[in-house]
């Protein structure tokens, strides 16, 4: 009876600890289209076991709104292009 309860308790602390860890997904909403001349900072982050794909944060800055984070659809050409791009650009040291 009491290996039951254990197994049991440990059961629910793993399926909270399970959604707890869901919540570290940033990317559930993606960004807009963006100007490459406003990218200040890229990050490509992997893709983790809660998350469905790889996270790319992309920080810009406009004079209007300073500046944000957003997170970019992987799957698209135009953020395929932005990281080839951002790559030499930061190779010839930008």
């Amino acid at each position: 009876m009491k290996l039951l309860t254990a197994a049991l308790l440990l059961l629910f602390i793993a399926m909270c600890l399970a959604s707890a860890e869901g919540v570290k997904c940033k990317c559930s909403r993606k960004g807009p289209k963006i100007r490459f001349s406003n990218v200040r900072k890229l990050e490509v982050k992997p893709r983790y076991p809660f998350c469905v794909e790889e996270m790319i944060i992309v920080t810009l800055w406009t004079r209007v709104r300073g500046e944000q984070q957003h997170c970019l659809n992987p799957k698209r050409q135009n953020t395929i292009r932005l990281l080839k791009w951002y790559r030499v650009w930061k190779e010839k040291g930008r």
